[in-house]
């Protein structure tokens, strides 16, 4: 079961807007970065350069992930709960995997910062070369090295990215309402279920791997 896939940080949109700020550019408090927030690393910075007419993407993800690894992984912090609900998961006999945006490095170094790695049997994300950058690459990698039938899983996430990449590989996708979607946008992506708090996510998982 690859996921839950979110993990978050709650100044990862404090951090790119900065990163926009470092180009030359002043975003102000009107640009709505959390919008953005989902997608691969570049995808993001394109779309936040484009507003001022910007294509010094490679630039704008040189700096981001220079920062992000010497300073912004150890502000990520895990929403309430969220620690139980893996406890919980695996006590259920569940394998989790961490499938994620982020580099791999960087998502394994902020699971062990806030001690939930154990919970994971397995951390995936981007890797240099932009092979693994959008979800559905991801999840096909993850249930081919893993050999996790698709059916027998069940992706976690809270952007529409997670839902579509999870039917992409003939997975279920579960939406959770604390992060950065909205319950319009994961039902727009036509999210399997949609779960609002973490204390109920680890009996939506079992009783949707169980079904």
């Amino acid at each position: 079961m690859p996921g839950p896939g979110v993990i978050a940080t709650t100044s990862a949109a404090a951090r790119k807007r900065a990163k926009v700020r470092a180009l030359g550019h002043d975003p102000g408090e009107a640009l709505d970065v959390k919008s953005v927030i989902g997608p691969p690393l570049e995808d993001i910075l394109r779309a936040l350069l484009q507003v001022y007419g910007d294509d010094r993407v490679d630039e704008a993800v040189v700096a981001y992930r220079r920062h992000y690894g010497e300073i912004g992984l150890l502000g990520s912090e895990p929403y309430p709960g969220i620690g139980e609900a893996l406890r919980d998961m695996q006590r259920a006999g569940l394998r989790i995997y961490l499938a994620t945006s982020k580099r791999e490095v960087f998502a394994r170094h902020i699971l062990e910062n806030l001690k939930l790695a154990t919970y994971f049997d397995g951390i995936y994300g981007s890797v240099p070369g932009g092979e693994l950058d959008h979800k559905p690459e991801l999840l096909a990698h993850i249930l081919s090295d893993r050999d996790i039938r698709a059916s027998y899983s069940l992706m976690v996430g809270d952007r529409r990215y997670d839902i579509a990449g999870a039917h992409a590989v003939r997975m279920r996708g579960l939406g959770v309402l604390w992060g950065y979607g909205s319950r319009g946008e994961l039902e727009a992506a036509g999210a399997d279920q949609i779960v609002e708090r973490p204390v109920d996510l680890a009996g939506m998982v079992v009783s949707m791997l169980d079904g």
